[in-house]
């Protein structure tokens, strides 16, 4: 699978599972993310997925690497619509 379609698969689930703010932006916590059982089906690497989504300025979320546990209550906002 190559990276822009992963990246399109992580909107759309991030669109699902996520909630607008009153910025009308979409955001969800990594840790709903990581749990979500078609997710964790979906994405090899949820975690490198994010990260190449960063990069391109789709997502943004505090911090360079996410783990589970730990960077459950992270947010992850959705840029683009």
């Amino acid at each position: 699978m190559n990276v822009e379609h992963e990246i399109s698969l992580l909107v759309e689930e991030i669109r699902r599972l996520g909630t607008k703010n009153a910025d009308g932006q979409v955001s969800v916590k990594f840790g709903v993310l990581f749990a979500d059982e078609k997710c964790a089906n979906l994405f090899e690497a949820l975690v490198g997925t994010l990260k190449a989504a960063k990069r391109r300025k789709i997502v943004t979320y505090q911090g360079e690497l996410l783990l589970q546990g730990v960077h459950d209550n992270v947010d992850i906002m959705l840029l683009q619509d």
